[in-house]
C-alpha cells in the first residue's frame, strides 16, 4: 500500500509545487498590468480612434459607479495572464515532461516558442487588421438615426474577446506540427479535412467577430483557411519519409 501511495503523493505534490508557481507568476503579472492599466487601455483604444476618449474627449462613456474600476480589473487580470503564459505553459510541460519519451520531450518544449509567437500573431492581427473595420462597422452602423455612445466596459469586452480568440486560432498550424511530430496524425489526414476546415473557419469566423457583415467575417475565415495550409505544409515537413507510420494508417492497412 505505501509502494501505492508514495508516488500518488509524489505526483501530487508535484502538481501543487507547479500551480504555486504558476498562481504567483499569474499574481505577479497582475500586478505589474495593474500598475500600467491606464496606459493598456489607452493601446486598446488606439486602432478603433477612440482614444480621444481616454484624454476626456467625446467617445466613451460609463454610466455605472464601479464600470470603471470593473474595467481596470478586467485588463490588469487578463494582461496578467497573457503575460504569464509563458511561465504557465512551462510549468504544464515540465508536469507531465515525466510520462514523456526523451523523443516527445524534445518536440514538445521546441513547442513552446512557436506556441507563444503564434498567439502573439494572432494578437498582432486582431488588433492592426480586424479591430479597425469590425469598430468602424459597428459604429457608423445606425448612426445616422441615434448619435453611438459607446460605455468603455462594452468596448473593452469586445476587443479583448476578439483578441483573445484570434491568438488562440493562430495556433492551428504549430499544433498541427506538433501532432505530426508525435505520429498521432499525418499530413495526409489533415489534407482530407481540407474542406471540413473551410466551413469550421467561417463558422468560427462568424463566432469571433463581433459584427454581422461578410467582410469583417471573411477577414478572419481566410487566415484561417491559410493558417490550416501551412499546417499541412508544417506536417509534410515533421516527418521524413520513410518513417514510421502513423496510428491512422495502420488502422486503414489493417
Amino acid at each position: 500500500m505505501n509502494v501505492t501511495e508514495t508516488p500518488l503523493r509524489k505526483h501530487l505534490e508535484e502538481l501543487r509545487k507547479r500551480l504555486i508557481i504558476s498562481v504567483a507568476a499569474v499574481v505577479v503579472a497582475m500586478a505589474v498590468a495593474f500598475v500600467f492599466h491606464e496606459r493598456i487601455i489607452r493601446l486598446l483604444l488606439r486602432p478603433s480612434e477612440l482614444e480621444a476618449a481616454a484624454d476626456g474627449g467625446a467617445g466613451l462613456i460609463f454610466v455605472e459607479v464601479t464600470e470603471m474600476l470593473a474595467v481596470t480589473m478586467k485588463v490588469s487580470l487578463l494582461s496578467g495572464l497573457v503575460l504569464a503564459f509563458p511561465v504557465v505553459l512551462f510549468q504544464v510541460i515540465m508536469f507531465v515532461a515525466p510520462g514523456l519519451t526523451s523523443r516527445e520531450k524534445r518536440y514538445v518544449f521546441a513547442f513552446m516558442p512557436g506556441v507563444v509567437l503564434a498567439f502573439a500573431a494572432g494578437v498582432a492581427f486582431g488588433y492592426f487588421v480586424m479591430i479597425p473595420p469590425a469598430i468602424r462597422f459597428l459604429v457608423g452602423w445606425g448612426s445616422d438615426i441615434a448619435t453611438p455612445m459607446i460605455r468603455i466596459g462594452n468596448y473593452v469586452n469586445v476587443v479583448v474577446t476578439l483578441l483573445f480568440w484570434l491568438g488562440v486560432v493562430f495556433e492551428t498550424p504549430v499544433v498541427m506540427f506538433l501532432l505530426a511530430k508525435l505520429r498521432i496524425v499525418s499530413w495526409r489526414g489533415f489534407a482530407r479535412w481540407r474542406r471540413y476546415w473551410v466551413v469550421v473557419s467561417f463558422i468560427l469566423g462568424a463566432l469571433i467577430t463581433p459584427t454581422f457583415d461578410p467582410l469583417n467575417q471573411g477577414l478572419v475565415a481566410v487566415p484561417l483557411i491559410l493558417l490550416y495550409e501551412l499546417g499541412i505544409w508544417l506536417a509534410r515537413l515533421a516527418v521524413r519519409p520513410g518513417s514510421s507510420t502513423y496510428p491512422e494508417a495502420t488502422a486503414e492497412g489493417g
